[in-house]
């Protein structure tokens, strides 16, 4: 069929058409004749598909990539372009959500008797405005498609279950070397992981040898320096976290739970196997292609706190490990929303992540590694946003949940939090 033909069978104009073949997008045969362009059914079927990636927003650079994948048969790579731009919409209804809100609290102000007070119409457009920005500027700055591959090795390295030959290496404060094991059997002669670094092992604690410090895990896991008040160790206490979480979550067979920033799937796993129905949902699409791989039963989805791509009510428990400190203060807050957003009226939220105590107790960890001279720590601090866990029981219990938590380590802890009946 010719243009005009194609387009009134498509609904769309033809002018359309020529722009979706300047951009290469369909690449229709030309009469040797007269040079006109013939539109075969497989033309057709084309156009129907780019109109309809172009119906839900995706971008011409997108369809490109997801017309590749379709033309590769790969079914994965296109369902992730899908699921991208899935997130996409979701994150624009939540702003607008946000919006209808805020317009509705300012008509109230307005109902109010006596003469309106226009400064509490400009702290709610401030506030409006600052929680748009904290949802759009979040980003990757860990690049973690690239830390995929290597991130459950990480996690056993920094719990001294380090495979294979990868080194663990422990060194003292003028370099000499204490400790250089290079298999399983080195680094776990007494059963449970004993080795030179400072770790806790049920009621158990193996002392850091005096002045010394990890200098290096050579699988990469992201490790500090030693503060005075022991090693800091991003995974310490990792499968103990995992597993209280996992308790007191304690899912009903078929329960519909939600587990955010998944990462390789550890925890989601531990609750699929005590028969929850786990979603896992990551922003790095390397993460969730190794979370498949362990784990091919479970549903998997790309997006991230700030907008989770589910209706409202969706899940009876939301659960999230390791990754809740990656967010601002204010990014958090929105992310508690959306997490209560999601949930069932009786659903249930666990968060088990690094967290001070409280402002106090932050600082004095912030001057404790600032009078021993070790930057890691700080650095580390100023990159992620470690929050306060008594200001999420704060937030929680305004909300109508009571909370309970457990320390692991001094920064680890575990956060359950469940609505009053």
């Amino acid at each position: 069929m010719n243009i005009k033909e194609a387009a009134d069978r498509l609904g769309i104009s033809a002018r359309a058409i020529r722009f979706y073949e300047e951009k290469g997008l369909i690449s229709p045969v030309k009469q040797t004749s007269n040079g006109y362009r013939t539109y075969t059914e497989n033309d057709i079927w084309r156009l129907q598909t780019i109109a309809a990636l172009r119906e839900i927003g995706m971008s011409l650079q997108d369809i490109t990539q997801a017309l590749g994948e379709i033309d590769q048969g790969n079914q994965q790579r296109l369902e992730e372009y899908l699921e991208l731009q899935q997130a996409v919409m979701y994150a624009q209804w939540v702003e607008l959500k946000r919006m209808l809100d805020t317009t509705q609290r300012m008509i109230d102000l307005n109902r109010q008797d006596g003469p309106l007070d226009v400064s509490h119409l400009h702290d709610l457009a401030d506030s409006a405005r600052r929680l748009r920005e904290a949802r759009q500027n979040w980003h990757d700055r860990w690049n973690y498609d690239m830390q995929a591959a290597i991130h459950d090795q990480r996690v056993q390295a920094a719990n001294g279950r380090v495979p294979g030959s990868h080194a663990y290496k422990v060194t003292s404060d003028t370099g000499s070397e204490i400790m250089r094991a290079t298999d399983t059997e080195e680094l776990d002669q007494e059963g449970e992981g004993k080795t030179a670094a400072h770790r806790t092992n049920g009621d158990t604690t193996y002392p850091e040898p005096s002045g010394s410090r990890l200098v290096e895990l050579e699988v990469g896991a992201s490790v500090g320096t030693g503060t005075g008040a022991g090693l800091f160790n991003m995974y310490e206490n990792y499968d103990e976290a995992l597993d209280q979480t996992a308790n007191w979550i304690s899912p009903v067979p078929g329960e519909i739970g939600l587990d955010i920033g998944t990462g390789t799937g550890n925890l989601a796993g531990k609750l699929l196997e005590r028969g929850a129905a786990m979603t896992a949902i990551d922003q790095s699409r390397e993460m969730l292609r190794t979370c498949r791989t362990k784990y091919p039963e479970m549903h998997m989805k790309l997006g991230n706190f700030l907008a989770l791509p589910f209706t409202d009510h969706s899940f009876d428990f939301v659960v999230s490990s390791f990754a809740f400190h990656h967010l601002s203060p204010d990014q958090q807050q929105l992310a508690l929303q959306e997490m209560q957003r999601v949930l069932t009226p009786r659903g249930r939220i666990c968060l088990t992540d690094l967290m001070f105590a409280n402002a106090t107790a932050r600082q004095a960890y912030i001057r404790q590694a600032e009078a021993t001279g070790h930057a890691e720590p700080l650095q580390t601090i100023r990159e992620r946003h470690f929050p306060l866990l008594d200001g999420l029981c704060g937030w929680l219990e305004q909300q109508g949940y009571v909370t309970k938590h457990v320390r692991h380590n001094e920064l680890l802890h575990t956060l359950l939090a469940v609505p009053l009946r």
